[in-house]
């Protein structure tokens, strides 16, 4: 029986990470965790294409253009939405994780979903490196495992 799995190592991969500005003050530090998550498993920051968008709706187009461009290995999207007093979250939340899933889908190219969705500030601050580790880092190892295993199934 064959057991294929991707490894955690960055060095020879080409990544991109789409960020959201929009509640920059938790996006910022989702990027900080992605970025020594890159180095720590072998990458190199300066190597990283690293690519802003206005908030979470629009990573979807960013990260869609991206994988598309052959020229990345896997690609990390960051945002945070955050609940308010009206249904706006519900739309923009939706909106993201189903238009980076169905970019994974269509091209091939892993998406790492770094988008939090939280009922509150406090929620998102404690996903960005504090309490409930970074979400960031998460959806980076996660972009470098597939992106490694997908090289090991083409082989």
């Amino acid at each position: 029986m064959a057991h294929l799995e991707g490894t955690l190592l960055a060095a020879n991969l080409r990544l991109a990470i789409a960020v959201a500005r929009f509640n920059h003050f938790i996006t910022d530090r989702l990027l900080d965790g992605a970025l020594q998550t890159i180095v720590r498993h072998g990458g190199e920051a300066d190597q990283v294409t690293v690519v802003r968008v206005p908030g979470a709706y629009e990573l979807p187009l960013a990260v869609q253009q991206l994988a598309r461009s052959g020229r990345y290995d896997a690609v990390v999207a960051l945002g945070a939405v955050i609940r308010g007093a009206t249904p706006h979250f519900d739309f923009v939340a939706s909106a993201a994780a189903k238009g980076l899933a169905d970019v994974s889908r269509e091209t091939g190219i892993p998406v790492g979903f770094g988008v939090l969705t939280t009922d509150s500030v406090e929620q998102a601050i404690e996903r960005a490196g504090s309490k409930s580790g970074n979400k960031g880092e998460e959806a980076t190892l996660t972009a470098i495992e597939m992106a490694n295993l997908l090289r090991t199934l083409g082989e």
